[in-house]
């Protein structure tokens, strides 16, 4: 992990006028990673942690139906984000490139395909991440995906602090996005309805060849990792993508 971490030092370092208050990439040891998935399937504190059959929230999409879609499907660019809601620097991302993303999605012009992981979870302990994704997958079976997942980096706790493990904290938060603090919505929190389907997302993100979150991909190429990309910049991509 120390070994890990001094590589991923410079390539930080870089990042850090790209993103607003995210100033490092969230790394781990995937190895890691994949055994805390396997040794807290089950037993994650407060929930069921369900071990069975994966429950895809509904309109997921992509390969094994891991990607939550935001914007319309007939946009001519499509933005992959891999994220960890307990992850600082994928709040800075979106702090940073939200409002252009929001735009674009509303304009027909960009498509994010959002997939959850649970790198601070194997990195840190707890389960806050594995808790606020089922949560966040919830949340698009009740058709408020993007507005829950902006509310949870709205109220993102220090990523020591595992405060996303308590499924009764995700649920006051819901109450912040209109309709959706519902019957429906608590049991799919409290039963962990998704987890088993945030392990799989966690598993493809380990097979993938990415070594930290937020991993922003456009038309191939992680953009993330341009050190000149700005959100005047990405709003010219997806223009010149949707002009064809």
């Amino acid at each position: 992990m120390a070994v890990e971490r001094e590589k991923q030092k410079s390539a930080d370092k870089r990042r850090r006028t790209l993103v607003v208050g995210g100033s490092v990439v969230c790394v781990l040891g995937l190895a890691a990673v994949i055994g805390v998935v396997a040794a807290n399937a089950g037993k994650d504190k407060g929930t069921s942690s369900k071990a069975g059959p994966v429950v895809a929230p509904s309109g997921a999409q992509g390969k094994d139906a891991l990607a939550i879609p935001v914007g319309k499907d007939g946009a001519k660019a499509t933005l992959t984000v891999w994220e960890d809601f307990r992850c600082p620097a994928c709040k800075g991302f979106e702090q940073q490139y939200r409002p252009t993303l929001h735009k674009l999605e509303d304009a027909g012009k960009l498509r994010v395909e959002y997939h959850l992981v649970r790198l601070i979870d194997g990195n840190l302990g707890g389960t806050g991440s594995l808790r606020a994704a089922n949560a966040a997958a919830c949340a698009q079976d009740a058709g408020k995906f993007r507005d829950y997942h902006d509310t949870l980096y709205e109220n993102q706790p220090e990523e020591t602090d595992d405060a996303y493990a308590d499924n009764a904290r995700l649920i006051q938060l819901a109450g912040k996005v209109p309709g959706l603090d519902t019957p429906k919505f608590r049991a799919c929190v409290n039963d962990g309805t998704h987890d088993s389907w945030v392990n799989k997302s966690q598993q493809a993100f380990a097979g993938s060849g990415f070594t930290g979150t937020p991993s922003v991909i456009f038309n191939g190429k992680n953009i993330y990792q341009d050190q000149t990309l700005t959100p005047q910049k990405l709003k010219q991509m997806v223009e010149q993508a949707d002009q064809g």
